[in-house]
This record gives C-alpha cells, structure tokens and sequence, in this order.
C-alpha cells in the first residue's frame, strides 16, 4: 500500500548544544518519507530548486520513494535556519528563505489520485484542501500543522479538520488552537472542531492520544544523547502512517501500536543531524528498540 505525503523538501541550517550543521537535507516530507519507506512504498509531493543535487534525488529513489511528483522549478531550494537551547524543546527560528517554496501548488500526477494513505505535512491549510480534493477516494487522511497556520490560517485550518481522520500537533500547538492548557481540555476542545482523532507530540515526554471514545498515552523512550530534534515530528509522523498502511486495517489496537512506532522512529531521528541516522538504521534496529521499549513501559 503507497502513502501520499505532501510537504516540504529544504535545506537547514541547525547550531545545537552538541554542535552545527550547514545546508544539510531537511524538510517535512524528507523526514516523512525517510521514515515511512521503512513500512510501505511513499509517493513524494514537494519542490526544489535546480540547486538541489542529483544524490539526494537517487537517495530517495534507492529508497522506494516514489518521485513522480517532485517538481524541479527555477530558483533556490526552500532553507531554513534554526537554534536550539540547551534543552532543545524549541527551536529559534534564525531565518527562513521560501525561494522556491513560495509558489508551491501541488498537482498530484495522475497515478497518485488513487492513494488510500495520505499525510499531509505542516503546510498551508487551504494547500492543504486543494490537495486532498485530487484525491478520489482516501481511506485515511492525516495531517500536520504549525503555530504560524494556526496563528494566522485559523478559519481555513479549523474549516480543513473536518475533513481529517488524524490530526497530529505538538503540546504547544495544542494548546495555542485549544486556548486550554491542559492538554486533555485542549484535546476534547479539538475533536468539537472536526477531526475524529488526535495525536499530541510531546517531545522527550512521549505522545498522546484522543478520539474514539479513547485516550492513548506512551512515554518516550529514554535516550542519552540528542543530537538536532529537527524533523522528529515528521519522522514521528511516517512510522505513525507507515506502520497503519502496512496494517492495512485501522482499529483501536493498530492505531495505539502506530502511536508507539512513530516514537520509536522518532527517537532515531534525533540522534544524528540531519537525516543521518534514519540513513542508517534498517528494520532489525527498528524491532530491537521496539522490544527495548516493551522491556521499559512493561510491569
């Protein structure tokens, strides 16, 4: 089963506590991808620019995902600059350069039309409807968002949750669309808005989630060095969805063990810079963290 995932493709610029990194391969739908490919095939919606290099592009392909849909344009590829403080919680936006990006109008080929999986990442919410009106006949539909749409998108963002099965945001996004602190509130004050489930990431304390007559709450799992947290959220989002289309059912019990996968890749994510470890790993270090996670939640 392929997942469809719609997002960015970029290069960022990251200084944390352990060090820095310069121009390295970023971006939702890379992190998304990366990570997903594990479990299913991945058809890739984006932009570049004609900066972007030819090994990146045979990377992706070596690794089942499906580039039909990644259009090269005129310009500079989309780069993002950020720092970390010592907690690395949150990032410092230090600069953004859209370039390409800017003009991003996805138009799925005609082979994608037919996806059952499909993850729109953290881009315009009313991209995000366009997109999802290309698809005929979905049987998922999660998506992704940010501070900035619910800060400035909110009518177009709370309209487009009708239409969502799965509404992944973090603890503070959660917060800021719910106007409630407490993040079981904030959830219950969500659901009323349309989507008929949500996942909160909550970083290096795990994830929750609600919907269903249900909530859903795993710890993270514990790890002695975090390298760059960039893109964990997106990584955490491809082991979610991966994990559901390689089911291929959704039910309570599949739903509850996609939460725990995407923490798993998650934690991967954060290890190295950049994409680096998710480059590295293969399924055997997948189950075996999987299993160390059982060993710790367990008693």
């Amino acid at each position: 089963m392929n997942i469809l995932v719609v997002g960015s493709v970029a290069f960022d610029t990251i200084k944390t506590p352990q060090g820095s990194c310069k121009e390295v391969l970023g971006g939702s739908a890379t992190y998304f991808s990366l990570s997903a490919q594990f479990f299913c095939p991945v058809r890739l919606v984006a932009v570049v620019g004609e900066d972007f290099p030819d090994n990146y592009i045979a990377l992706f392909k070596k690794r089942n995902i499906d580039l039909s849909g990644l259009k090269t344009e005129k310009g500079r590829t989309f780069r993002w600059e950020g720092e970390y403080a010592q907690d690395l919680n949150t990032a410092v936006t230090l600069a953004t350069h859209l370039n390409v990006f800017a003009s991003f109008d996805p138009q799925l080929p005609e082979s994608y039309k037919n996806s059952k999986y499909v993850f729109l990442a953290n881009i315009d919410p009313e991209i995000q409807e366009k997109v999802l009106k290309q698809v005929r006949a979905p049987k998922i539909v999660v998506c992704d968002t940010m501070n900035h749409w619910i800060a400035n998108k909110r009518r177009s963002l709370v309209k487009f949750l009708k239409h969502v099965d799965i509404f992944l945001l973090n603890e503070g996004e959660a917060r800021q669309l719910s106007q409630e602190h407490n993040l079981v509130k904030a959830s219950r004050v969500i659901l009323k808005l349309g989507a008929k489930r949500v996942v909160i990431k909550k970083g290096e304390h795990g994830a929750m989630m609600f919907g269903g007559n249900s909530h859903f709450s795993v710890p993270a799992f514990l790890l002695e060095s975090v390298f760059d947290p960039t893109g964990a959220g997106d990584t955490f989002a491809g082991g979610f969805m991966g994990y559901l289309a390689k089911c291929g059912k959704i039910t309570e019990r599949t739903l509850r063990k996609a939460v725990v996968y995407g923490n798993i890749m998650a934690t991967f994510a954060v290890e190295k810079f950049s994409v680096g470890r998710l480059l590295e790993i293969n399924r055997t270090d997948i189950n075996k963290r999987l299993k160390d996670f059982k060993n710790l939640t367990g008693f």
